[in-house]
């Protein structure tokens, strides 16, 4: 990891650190040495302390300690902070003298080298600035690798779902023609909307709730013919038609009813569907009587377990989801935030 290759935020960070270390040692130094003094106190000793930190953890430690080359690390340390201590004396002298705080006198190297203990206890402090901002360069990493997951396993989520659905579509056509019903130019129709649904909104991070709704609609209307004796499917709608939602997020329920709830042997299955809005939230249930499943079929299955997957990765801990599979009706809630 290469450590001056930072994201914005970490710079920031270190410019409002140091913005800090300059208003510290400032008014430190102010109630002592008065405005001016304490002005070139503070500046001199940041910018030094700023060359051992950042000359230590970019230069001397990745050139030399991570080589393992040891000897000239110690070497070129100790050099290091003897200049670095000895320029910091003489700069903040010269500043003296420019501003008339001092007068002109000979360099005392003596006096130079006094400075250089002081910088030893802030390369020491280095290494743990050089701890925090690879912290926070590490965190940053993750957090998008993290975010990449989430949006691949999003992405793969959907694309299981799609194609199920349009080979299920098709196949209702064709036991309309396979039963020598006339071809219905509303049919068609709908599976044309059902399939610009999928290419042209499916990819979206969002759609309205009414394309999300006129998509369910069709869908219902294309599975109706696949029952015998119909169904009966009372649709409530009740929202904001300016909302959007994630495509493709309601679709498993419905699914479910037309895979799990239809009962064939009863002339008139009762089905009730509800899209709600309450307040800052969106609830939407399904509600319909459970049919005697097949051998190894019941409601639910991977689609459920896809979809409480994609609502995490969307809302957190911000949802509700329930499944009521007791008595003679199977009910599915699911309540969705807004914001």
């Amino acid at each position: 990891m290469k450590i001056w290759r930072q994201a914005p935020n970490i710079v920031r960070l270190q410019v409002l650190t140091w913005i800090a270390v300059l208003l510290l040692i400032f008014f430190s130094l102010l109630p002592m040495f008065g405005l001016l003094k304490s002005f070139i106190n503070t500046v001199v000793n940041t910018i030094s302390y700023a060359i051992i930190i950042y000359g230590n953890i970019l230069v001397l430690y990745p050139v030399f300690y991570q080589k393992r080359r040891f000897g000239w690390y110690g070497i070129s340390v100790a050099f290091f902070l003897i200049l670095t201590g000895m320029l910091k004396g003489y700069a903040g002298d010269i500043l003296y003298e420019y501003f008339q705080l001092t007068k002109p006198a000979p360099v005392d190297w003596l006096e130079l080298l006094s400075y250089v203990p002081g910088g030893i206890l802030i390369y020491a402090l280095s290494f743990i600035f050089r701890i925090a901002i690879a912290y926070f360069t590490l965190k940053r990493q993750t957090e998008e690798i993290l975010l990449q997951k989430s949006q691949a396993e999003l992405n793969l989520l959907k694309s299981q779902v799609q194609p199920h659905f349009l080979f299920n579509a098709l196949n209702s056509i064709y036991y309309r023609v396979y039963k020598v019903d006339p071809p219905s130019a509303g049919l068609i129709e709908r599976l044309a909307d059902i399939m610009r649904y999928f290419v042209d909104e499916s990819p979206k991070d969002k759609v309205p709730v009414s394309t999300e709704v006129a998509f369910i609609e069709n869908y219902i209307a294309l599975e109706r013919i696949r029952i015998l004796h119909g169904a009966s499917v009372n649709f409530e709608k009740a929202y904001n038609p300016d909302l959007r939602i994630p495509p493709m997020l309601l679709m498993t329920f419905v699914e479910n009813i037309f895979k799990h709830g239809i009962d064939k042997s009863l002339k008139q299955n009762q089905v009730t569907i509800s899209l709600v809005q309450q307040n800052d939230h969106l609830v939407f249930t399904t509600r319909n009587r459970k049919a005697d499943p097949e051998v190894g079929d019941g409601p639910g299955g991977f689609g459920i377990i896809n979809l409480t997957k994609r609502l995490r990765m969307l809302y957190g801990d911000k949802f509700e989801l329930t499944i009521d599979d007791e008595g003679e009706l199977f009910t599915a809630f699911l309540k969705i935030p807004l914001s």
